[in-house]
């Protein structure tokens, strides 16, 4: 039988086995400084020390979830006999022909903790990113008029928001993802609202953007609406007849959950803006132009709102990264099997004292995630006040 490797050979190991990270840094890296006075806020942020730290801890483990299956060194839910709660560096009895350590160690049910923290990044990042996406088109698409027109409609909206953001979050999110819930049609109902709002949010960007020039806009919002509402019955309803876009019920619920969340949040901080901005020169020219209202709050006043949006989005996935942990931590999230952190870490501290490692590697994943995003946050918020 093989030694047990030391912490040296594990860390040569594990720098090995992270190559394609590595090799998608230094592409990233050497273009994007190479030509990063054309690359716009982006580029700036390679001027931001903290920005780049922050740039390259979130890229990196975008590149592990992109790359997961080339990374891992077994599958994250096989099972290997004598390898419960092994140390990290521990062989295997019987390789059989693959990779002979546990590289981190096993859990309490004998599976790779590598593996699992690698595929980890995956499960983390096919949502939050997206969910947060989701969330600032409806804030967007809410906050816009609420901030421009005002009166009742702000009321209203605004009503709304606050009475949402009334309930302790962590609360609300409890209840929205519980069992119970997820077996009635509430989760479809609220995917089918949720889920129609970046399609008319395309719509009307385009429409107003292109109102004209007919033909570009019929093209453009023509093809928004085919792709939108292929994957608006997929993703909501779980009816695309091609089986390209589709949600299992249990992710459905989750991803419902962490939008219905996010969005009042993301609809105050643009209404906010909003009100702001109105006042501007450069929006009275565009009244004085005769342009629409939605021209207006599509085309003048976001683009310049861009700088502090951009850095709550950041902010706002490193939150919905927390709150995915936390869920998955009291067993709320997706399967129960899944290597997502929240449900790892859970699993790895019920032998802290004794086994810390099946809980520390995915601790130190999410940590090492959310702390990336909120230096980058900070280095894009100092580079976008230079603007």
């Amino acid at each position: 039988m093989t030694d047990p490797l030391g912490w040296l050979d594990i860390l040569s190991r594990l720098f090995i086995q992270l190559w394609p990270v590595w090799a998608g840094l230094i592409v990233m890296f050497t273009v994007s400084i190479t030509y990063k006075r054309r690359l716009g806020l982006y580029g700036k942020l390679f001027d931001s020390v903290v920005g780049m730290i922050g740039f390259a801890l979130v890229m990196f483990w975008v590149f592990a979830a992109l790359f997961a299956d080339m990374i891992i060194t077994h599958d994250p839910l096989a099972q290997f006999s004598g390898m419960r709660n092994a140390a990290p560096g521990t062989p295997l009895r019987d390789p059989a022909g693959g990779y002979e350590f546990f590289l981190l160690g096993g859990d309490a049910l004998a599976r790779d903790v590598f593996s699992r923290m690698v595929m980890g990044a995956r499960e983390v990042l096919r949502i939050a990113p997206f969910a947060a996406m989701i969330s600032f088109m409806i804030g967007i698409s809410l906050g816009l008029p609420a901030g421009y027109i005002g009166g009742k409609l702000d009321t209203g909206l605004t009503f709304v928001a606050n009475l949402v953001l009334a309930f302790p979050v962590i609360l609300l999110f409890f209840l929205l993802v519980a069992p119970e819930i997820q077996n009635t049609a509430i989760p479809r109902v609220m995917a089918g609202i949720l889920f129609l709002m970046p399609v008319l949010f395309f719509t009307v960007l385009l429409n107003a953007r292109f109102f004209t020039q007919p033909m570009k806009r019929n093209l453009y919002v023509g093809a928004v609406l085919v792709v939108g509402l292929w994957a608006y019955t997929g993703l909501a309803f779980n009816a695309d007849p091609l089986g390209v876009w589709g949600m299992s019920p249990n992710l459905l619920n989750v991803f419902v959950a962490v939008v219905f969340v996010n969005a009042p949040t993301v609809f105050r901080i643009v209404r906010g803006i909003t009100m702001d901005i109105k006042t501007r020169d450069y929006v009275a020219a565009a009244q004085t132009r005769g342009e629409g209202p939605w021209y207006i709050m599509l085309w003048e006043i976001l683009p310049n709102a861009r700088g502090p949006l951009i850095v709550d989005f950041c902010l706002r996935i490193g939150y919905t990264t927390i709150l995915l942990g936390t869920l998955g931590f009291f067993g709320l999230g997706v399967a129960p099997e899944s290597p997502d952190w929240g449900s790892t870490i859970n699993q790895g501290r019920r032998l802290l004292t004794v086994y810390p490692h099946a809980a520390l590697a995915p601790a130190l994943a999410l940590m090492s995630l959310v702390l990336g995003l909120n230096l980058l946050a900070d280095g894009l918020r100092e580079e976008s006040l230079k603007d």
